[in-house]
């Protein structure tokens, strides 16, 4: 386990070295996880809704289908240049480099808000604070999507620690959950 919460340059480094790290973009495996990230939404549409952690933009595509305007937001500078461009076409998405907790996009409400592959890159602390701002920018009847790794990983927390930590400190029920070999997902409202 590391100490921290994973910064910019570590992200920044890995995308130098490899444009898609995680082979978001050709991945069968990422295929059918983002399938089935988007068949837990059972159809439903948003008018507005964050992506955290949106890297190259691969599941930003999917889930902008199904929202009124989408703002999806990286840590890494490289991967959201990516993520700009191969979503060009889409003039409601926005992109924006934060970094959770600390650069939340305060004064916004969302109907949606998803967290796919990322919490586990942030410490336990981190976690329960991405939570409550998570929860704090809930419009009425929210919901929002956790996707985690589940096997064993060098990162601030595992997959299981970081979702059962999101879901204790944002206080929204589950509604549905799903658990495939090597990821979680899990739709709270």
């Amino acid at each position: 386990m590391t100490e921290g919460s994973r910064p910019a340059a570590y992200f920044d480094a890995l995308y130098a070295a490899n444009p898609d790290p995680w082979n978001f973009a050709a991945s069968a495996y990422e295929r059918e996880k983002y399938d089935a990230t988007i068949a837990i939404l059972s159809g439903a549409r948003f008018d507005m809704a964050l992506e955290a952690g949106c890297s190259i933009g691969v599941l930003t595509g999917r889930l902008a289908a199904l929202c009124a305007t989408l703002l999806a937001i990286d840590i890494s500078a490289p991967a959201l240049a990516q993520a700009r461009r191969r979503n060009a076409h889409l003039p409601h998405v926005a992109f924006e480099q934060r970094a959770l907790p600390a650069d939340w996009p305060a004064g916004r409400k969302f109907d949606l808000l998803v967290f796919s592959e990322i919490l586990y890159f942030l410490t336990p602390s981190d976690v329960r604070r991405t939570a409550a701002l998570a929860r704090a920018a809930c419009r009425p009847s929210a919901r929002i999507l956790l996707v985690n790794h589940t096997a064993p990983i060098d990162e601030p927390c595992d997959g299981d620690t970081a979702a059962e930590l999101f879901i204790a400190a944002c206080g929204l029920r589950h509604l549905q959950r799903r658990r495939a070999p090597g990821y979680r997902i899990d739709l709270l409202g």
